[in-house]
């Protein structure tokens, strides 16, 4: 299990498996052979289905050259080991290959590299020994220690910098959407909410003061990647404005220091490593209850864990957050990271605060383990169809403007040639 550094990663969005992910592998292969004259990128599955709205295209012609890069895409066309699948190819100046690499954008900005050498040569070292919630709780009641404990223990001596950082960065873009306003790019043409939400919390009281509140700092967030704009995935950029709602609003509320807040992202960060190591958080391989879910799982966790929970209810925190997402659909519409993934990460929010208060209510006791219901969504995302993984071929980008297309396919010719109506609807 990979370093916390692997998890939380500060970049661009909107996406972190179709955005971040290949701008660096485009950067990994330019690297190892800066002086080819030209480059042939084919994009395959997801990557290809819905790259154009996740602004893959940008990400890798950014890195290697409009002018000396040529782009394929076959969405129809899966490679075996992820649905997110990319061939570099260098070529030289009479068109003969001079290297191939083929890479996996595996969720959360990783990558996965066929060759195994060019992997390991990516790799970092894997600091963690126990792998499983049901290894690590034993050792916390051995030990009289909290889990953001072992995180600490295991990773390096900037760790708790980094921490901070990564903490700095998530109110910084909280501002940012809390400020910016108008459109968002994008042939939807939808309308920032957060700054309006914003500032309809603050003439409200109580638990709708609250609510209002994570509405409008995980819309910032989700806003902010939506546009392009400087976000830290947790654990992907498509679910990223979850975690730093939940934390910036217990700080306000209960006044917690910037010091239990790292620890709290240190615990949360944890459970989204379990996800990744054991299941998936890449929505085009278990859908977006492996984005989503496993952010609304993160949240909680760190909510229980500032509540005063025990490592047991912080357990059960998490494992509320991921079985209430369980067989939750990434089927955004247009392929770009707005509708529903804007509004679900605001919802997922309440859910975690929620699960996280409820966990700490409890005895800690409960029927489903977090490893289980990890189990559970990875085989879950595998019975899915592809039409709801992340590739805009099914569920809401089909069923979106239905009234429009049916009208048009009676009256005239279809304008949004992209999308069909299926049969019987």
């Amino acid at each position: 299990m990979k370093s916390l550094r692997e998890l939380y990663r500060i970049g661009i969005g909107p996406s972190s498996s179709h955005t971040m992910a290949p701008h660096r592998a485009a950067e990994n292969f330019l690297g190892r052979y800066p002086s080819a004259p030209r480059y042939r990128v084919t994009l395959f599955g997801s990557l290809a289905a819905t790259g154009k709205g996740h602004l893959t295209d940008r990400a890798i012609l950014d890195v290697l050259g409009d002018d000396t890069t040529t782009l394929i895409w076959k969405p129809n066309e899966l490679l075996p080991r992820h649905p997110n699948a990319l061939r570099f190819e260098a070529i030289d100046t009479d068109g003969a290959l001079i290297a191939e690499e083929i890479v996996y954008s595996i969720g959360g900005g990783a990558l996965l590299y066929e060759d195994e050498q060019v992997q390991a040569n990516e790799q970092r070292t894997d600091p963690y020994p126990y792998l499983t919630m049901r290894s690590i709780l034993p050792w916390a009641e051995r030990e009289g220690r909290q889990l953001w404990e072992y995180v600490y223990e295991h990773e390096d001596t900037d760790f708790d910098q980094f921490l901070s950082d990564v903490w700095t960065t998530m109110k910084e873009t909280i501002a940012r959407g809390i400020e910016n306003e108008g459109r968002l790019p994008g042939s939807l043409n939808l309308a920032r909410k957060a700054s309006s939400y914003f500032m309809k919390s603050r003439h409200a009281y109580g638990m709708i003061r609250q609510i209002s509140k994570l509405f409008a700092y995980a819309l910032a967030v989700s806003e902010e990647n939506a546009s392009g704009g400087i976000v830290v995935t947790a654990p992907t950029c498509g679910s990223c404005g979850v975690l730093p709602a939940v934390l910036k609003v217990l700080q306000e509320d209960f006044e917690f220091t910037d010091k239990r807040i790292r620890r709290a992202l240190a615990t949360a960060g944890l459970i989204g490593n379990l996800v990744k190591h054991n299941g998936s958080i890449s929505g085009a391989e278990v859908g977006c209850q492996g984005e989503v879910g496993t952010a609304c799982a993160m949240a909680a966790a760190a909510a229980a864990q500032l509540l005063g929970g025990t490592p047991s209810q912080v357990e059960y925190a998490a494992e509320m957050g991921l079985e209430h997402h369980l067989g939750l659909t990434c089927d955004p519409v247009g392929g770009l990271v707005q509708v529903p993934c804007i509004e679900r990460n605001a919802v997922a929010a309440t859910r975690a605060v929620d699960a996280g208060t409820f966990a700490t209510l409890s005895d800690g006791k409960h029927m489903i383990s977090f490893d289980e219901v990890v189990d559970t969504m990875a085989q879950t995302g595998k019975d899915l169809s592809s039409r709801y993984r992340e590739t805009s071929s099914g569920g809401l980008s089909i069923f979106y403007n239905r009234d429009e297309l049916e009208a048009l396919a009676k009256h005239g010719t279809p304008q949004h040639d992209q999308q069909e109506i299926p049969p019987g609807v």
